[in-house]
C-alpha cells in the first residue's frame, strides 16, 4: 500500500490540539485524567494564553531548515574561541575577524565569518546534564523537547518508540499542513543515530505515523560527493503502465463508488479519507516533489559553492524542498555520533580533524545555503538553525562523560556551547549570550535547548505551551518554556 506520512488524517484517537475546559469535563472528569483541581486550572489558564500569542517574530516563519550538526561540534574551535587562557583550553586554531566588530571565529570559518550580519548567533546554550551526557539522549530533548524516561547517568540507548514525544517537525506539520501537493516533512541525508540507537527522536511519536518525516537516506558512503544524485524516489513517481488521466479516473470509480455506499461513508467519515487519498494522488500527479529532487537543475558553480559532497547537497536540496513547499527539512549532518573522519565527536585528532573534514564542509554548506536563501528573497519565511546536542569541553584531554580523549580531543560538554539562527524575522548581525572566560558556561543570558524549540514554534505563530494529548489521552505541552522575543526584530 502506498501512504505519504504527513499529511494530516484524522483516527479514532485523535484529539484537538487546543481544548477547554468543557473538553476535559467532556473526557469524564478530573479523576478520570488524574488531575487535580489546581492542575484543572493550571491546564485550563495554559489554554487560554496560548491565544494570545504575538511579539516579534510571532508567525513569520512559513518553513524551517534544521542543520543538525550531531555529535557536538566545538564551539571553542569555531564560533566561540577564547584568548588569554592556557593552552589546554585555547583553540589550536587561530581567531580571525567578522563583520561585526569585536566578533571572533576561528580560520575554519573564512566564509561565515563574514556573513554573520545575516544571522542571529547564541553563545550561551546551556543545560545541566541529568542522564543527557551521551548524545542519544540529548538529541531526544533537542529535538523534542523533553528528557526520555529510561535515562542512565551517562545517557541512554532506548530505542525510538511510539510513546515518545514527537519530533518538533512532526507537530508543526500536524498543527500548520501544507497547502501544496508537497511533502510537509523531509529528514535527510541520515537518520538520527548514536551507536546501534536509530532514529530516537526522529519520529512523530504519540502523534502516529501520519506525521512521521519522508525520509530520504540514500545507499553508498556518507561522504560520496555523488550519493546526493542516486536519492530513489520511487513513492513520487507514478508507475510506467498508470499514466497520471487513468490514475484520476481510478479516483473518480473510486468516487462512484463511495455515492453508493453511505453507511460505510458515515462510518469513517471523521477519518476524512478522502481528504488524505487525494492529498497523495496530488503529490503524484502533480511531480512537484520529483522536479524538487532534481540537484541537476541548478547551476554547476552554485553545487560547488554548497560543497560537492553529502552535506553541502544535502543544504541545496533543503532550498529547494522549502521552494517547493515543504514545511519542516531536518538536514542530519552525514556521520553517526561516535564514528571518525568528518564526525563532529572529536575525541581525538581534533586539530587535523576539523581542519580538514568537518569545518570546510560546514562553513561552504551552511554560508551557501543561508546566502541562497536571503538573495532569493527566501530568508523573509523561512527559518534556519544550526545546533548540535551540546558542545566540547573547554580543557583538552580530560574526561566528562566517561570517554577517553586525547591529549588532541574535547569531550562532551553541554554547560554551554553555540547556535545559529536565521531567517523568519530573526535578527540580524546579533550575538546573544555571553560565554565566561574559557567558555565554560553562560557569563550571560542562558539558553535551554527547550527555550530555543520554544521560540521554533513561536516562529510559526503556535504558542509553545499548546496542549497537545499522548498515547494514554494525557495532556501535554509541546514544550515547557517560554519563546525568547529577543531573538527577533
Amino acid at each position: 500500500m502506498l501512504s505519504f506520512k504527513g499529511f494530516p488524517a484524522k483516527d479514532l484517537c485523535d484529539n484537538h490540539l487546543r481544548e477547554t475546559r468543557r473538553t476535559f469535563l467532556r473526557v469524564g472528569g478530573c479523576s478520570m485524567l488524574g488531575l487535580s483541581l489546581p492542575s484543572l486550572i493550571q491546564l485550563e489558564n495554559a489554554s487560554a494564553s496560548e491565544l494570545v500569542g504575538g511579539g516579534p517574530g510571532w508567525g513569520k516563519a512559513k518553513s524551517i531548515i534544521m542543520v543538525y550538526l550531531q555529535g557536538g561540534p566545538s564551539h571553542l574551535d569555531l564560533w566561540d574561541p577564547k584568548e588569554n587562557v592556557p593552552d589546554n583550553v585555547k583553540s589550536q586554531f587561530k581567531p580571525i575577524s567578522t563583520k561585526l566588530p569585536g566578533i571572533k571565529f576561528t580560520e575554519n570559518l573564512p566564509r561565515l565569518s563574514q556573513l554573520n550580519d545575516r544571522f542571529t548567533m547564541i553563545r550561551s546554550m546551556s543545560y545541566t546534564p541529568n542522564g543527557l551526557f551521551n548524545h542519544t539522549a540529548a538529541i531526544y530533548q533537542m529535538m523534542t523537547g523533553y528528557t526520555t524516561d529510561k535515562v542512565s547517568p551517562s545517557g541512554q540507548l532506548e530505542p525510538p518508540s511510539p510513546k515518545d514525544f514527537p519530533n518538533f517537525g512532526s507537530n508543526i506539520i500536524k498543527m500548520q499542513p501544507v497547502e501544496e501537493p508537497m511533502l510537509p516533512f523531509v529528514m535527510l541525508p541520515r537518520p538520527l543515530q548514536e551507536s546501534n540507537v536509530v532514529g530516537k527522536g526522529g519520529t512523530a511519536g504519540f502523534l502516529g505515523k501520519s506525521f512521521d518525516p519522508y525520509t530520504l537516506y540514500p545507499d553508498g558512503d556518507d561522504m560520496d560527493m555523488d550519493k546526493m544524485s542516486r536519492i530513489k524516489i520511487d513513492d513520487l513517481k507514478l508507475r510506467p503502465e498508470v499514466f497520471s488521466v487513468r490514475l484520476k479516473r481510478r479516483a473518480q470509480l473510486r468516487g462512484l463508488l463511495n455515492s453508493q455506499m453511505p453507511h460505510i461513508n458515515k462510518a469513517v467519515e471523521d477519518l476524512e479519507l478522502d481528504e488524505y487519498y487525494d492529498r497523495a494522488l496530488s503529490l503524484i500527479v502533480s511531480g512537484r516533489a520529483r522536479e524538487a529532487f532534481d540537484l541537476g537543475a541548478e547551476s554547476e558553480k552554485l553545487r560547488d559553492e554548497y560543497g560537492r559532497n553529502t552535506f553541502g547537497q544535502s543544504c541545496l536540496l533543503a532550498r529547494r524542498l522549502v521552494e517547493a513547499g515543504t514545511r519542516v527539512v531536518e538536514v542530519i549532518w552525514p556521520k553517526v555520533a561516535n564514528s571518525d573522519n568528518h564526525s563532529w565527536d572529536h575525541h581525538s585528532g581534533l586539530s587535523k580533524r576539523m581542519k580538514d573534514q568537518s569545518a570546510p564542509m560546514l562553513d561552504a554548506g551552511l554560508s551557501t545555503l543561508i546566502r541562497d536563501l536571503d538573495e532569493r528573497g527566501m530568508l523573509e519565511d523561512t527559518l534556519v538553525v544550526a545546533v548540535g546536542e551540546f558542545g566540547r569541553s573547554p580543557q583538552r584531554g580530560v574526561s566528562t562523560s566517561g570517554n577517553n580523549n586525547s591529549d588532541d580531543g574535547r569531550d562532551h560538554w553541554p554547560y554551554c556551547y553555540t547556535a545559529v539562527m536565521a531567517g523568519a524575522g530573526t535578527r540580524r548581525g546579533y550575538v546573544h549570550g555571553k560565554s565566561d572566560k574559557t567558555a565554560s558556561a553562560p557569563l550571560e543570558d542562558p539558553v535551554h535547548p527547550s527555550e530555543m524549540l520554544a521560540s521554533i514554534y513561536h516562529s510559526f505563530g503556535i504558542h509553545p505551551e499548546t496542549i497537545v494529548y499522548n498515547h494514554l489521552n494525557q495532556p501535554r505541552e509541546l514544550v515547557k518554556a517560554q519563546a525568547l522575543t529577543s531573538l527577533f526584530s
